[in-house]
């Protein structure tokens, strides 16, 4: 963890939800980990996430809209739910008690950026090379600044990885569009 700053307790609820509130920008490494990762912040992602639903929404993909929606909810509350139930053995730097990583799994950060990426990329299709790209840096930079282990990135690209695949499962299926009349109609040109 090369870019690592000083030793720092978990962050707080309100922490959580405000982008960069109290964000760490020395050394220089962490402020560039910020800034790429900005994305997986809990509104921004959320945001994001709403912007590609209403573009397959406009294009007419409903059931694409609603699953990428209801994947980015369900992910993060898992993620939630784990992290206030599941705790692992105490980790030090230097001597010093990481608390901040001792309910850290899975990433957030990683979770919620593999489902904008993944969001994003089936709303605009040609994004998809440069997304990936982002995304590799993102998990090189969550580890290097020392934001999260390897385990806690591993974690939340697994989850991100179940969600994501639940989402194209459900959208394939087209169960949503039988059940809930999400299906627009067809015009005829």
């Amino acid at each position: 963890m090369p870019f690592a700053g000083a030793p720092s307790g978990p962050p707080s609820t309100l922490e959580s939800i405000v982008p960069l509130l109290h964000a760490p920008f020395h050394p220089v490494g962490a402020g560039v980990a910020e800034m790429v990762t900005f994305p997986g912040q809990v509104l921004v992602s959320f945001l994001l996430i709403l912007v590609a639903a209403r573009r397959l929404w406009t294009r007419g993909r409903v059931e694409a809209a609603v699953c990428w929606t209801a994947a980015w909810l369900v992910a993060v509350a898992v993620e939630v739910a784990f992290r206030h139930t599941l705790t692992r053995q105490p980790l030090h730097r230097h001597g010093v008690h990481l608390v901040g990583f001792d309910a850290s799994w899975p990433s957030g950060h990683a979770l919620r950026c593999a489902l904008v990426a993944g969001a994003l990329a089936t709303a605009w299709p040609r994004l998809r090379i440069p997304l990936a790209i982002w995304l590799v840096a993102v998990i090189v930079l969550l580890a290097l600044a020392g934001f999260h282990t390897p385990t806690d990135i591993v974690g939340g690209l697994l989850l991100a990885t179940a969600a994501a695949a639940g989402a194209v499962t459900v959208e394939r299926s087209g169960v949503l569009g039988r059940r809930a009349g999400l299906r627009r109609p067809h015009t005829r040109t």
